[in-house]
Order: C-alpha cells, then structure tokens, then sequence
C-alpha cells in the first residue's frame, strides 16, 4: 500500500523558518505530482504549493515569495521550505500526491496525515 508520511511541523517564532518533509513509500510506479495543503479547525482545507518539477510549480498568493516546494525524485520526497513565518500560516499541513501505484493503470490521489505547524508572535 501507498503510504506518505509528513515530518518538521514544530513551533516557531513569527519571521523563523521551518522545513518540512513527506515521503512517499510502497509500491509506486510514477508520481505525477506533489502537493502541500494546509487547514485549520472550521476553515476550509488550502492549496499551499504544487510541483510537477523544478520548472513547474504552483504557490498560493499567500505564501508566494516566503515559501519554497521542492521535491527530490530519486526518494519520492517533497519538500515544503517555508521562510518569514507568519501567524496566519499555523496549521495542520498535509501532503498530497498524485501516484501511479505499480501496476496500476491509473493515477489516484493519496494523502498523508498531516504535520502541526504553530507559529508564535
């Protein structure tokens, strides 16, 4: 089965940075694309970042300029680096990917469980 697992949520200052990390592991063939997500409780859940590769990727107005995806192939990794943290980015971020899982024909999305991230004033 397709797992992916967040890890580097913590608690940080306004103005610090955080990075954090998903993998992806099991049977995969192919991942098409990764993603980071972001909600907190009684908001609906956010598009954060989407990267295909280095040359294409997609950043919300909101973080554009502050946060940095990226995404190493050779582990099925995606990064989320995110710099001058403000106190409206505190949430659960969740990884998404959109996988080809080995023999598959067909490309499904997964989601990973979710990383908190707390920034403080």
């Amino acid at each position: 089965q397709v797992q992916l697992m967040e890890s580097g949520g913590g608690l940080v200052q306004a103005g610090g940075s955080l990075r954090l990390s998903c993998a992806a592991s099991g049977s995969i063939f192919r991942i098409n694309t990764m993603a980071w997500y972001r909600q907190t409780p009684g908001k609906q859940r956010e598009l954060v970042a989407s990267i295909i590769s280095r040359s294409n990727t997609n950043y919300t107005d909101a973080v554009k300029g502050r946060f940095t995806i990226s995404r190493d192939y050779a582990g099925n990794t995606a990064y989320l680096q995110m710099n001058s943290l403000k106190r409206e980015d505190t949430a659960v971020y969740y990884c998404n990917a959109q996988i080809v899982p080995r023999g598959a024909m067909y490309v499904s999305p997964y989601w990973g469980q979710g990383t908190q991230v707390t920034v403080s004033s």
